[in-house]
């Protein structure tokens, strides 16, 4: 994707569990957001698609410090965005049992 700028990754825990999604904001200034299920939503703009993402309960992964990861149940030394080759592959990373460690 030639037009993509920079890519976020976000994360919303419930129970052991995280969900991850991923943020592209664009060169046009659109974005769009992988969520979980594997679908790609579009935004009008990185604000938008930050609201949205906030009203869903998710925080910026790269905005997290120890101290908030442990609140949230994991830490952030054991904790990695999900990463695969394309988006086909990402779908089943998109969410991660955190087992027994919460």
């Amino acid at each position: 994707m030639n037009d993509t700028t920079h890519t976020q990754w976000w994360l919303a825990s419930l129970g052991l569990t995280l969900i991850w999604a991923r943020l592209r904001i664009k060169d046009a200034g659109t974005a769009e957001v992988l969520d979980s299920d594997g679908n790609t939503l579009a935004y009008d703009s990185e604000d938008s698609a930050r609201a949205a993402l906030f009203d869903a309960e998710f925080v910026a992964y790269d905005g997290l410090d120890e101290e908030d990861a442990l609140r949230r149940g994991f830490s952030l030394h054991e904790v990695v965005p999900p990463y695969a080759e394309d988006d086909a592959a990402l779908r089943p990373l998109m969410v991660q049992s955190l087992g027994q460690r919460a």
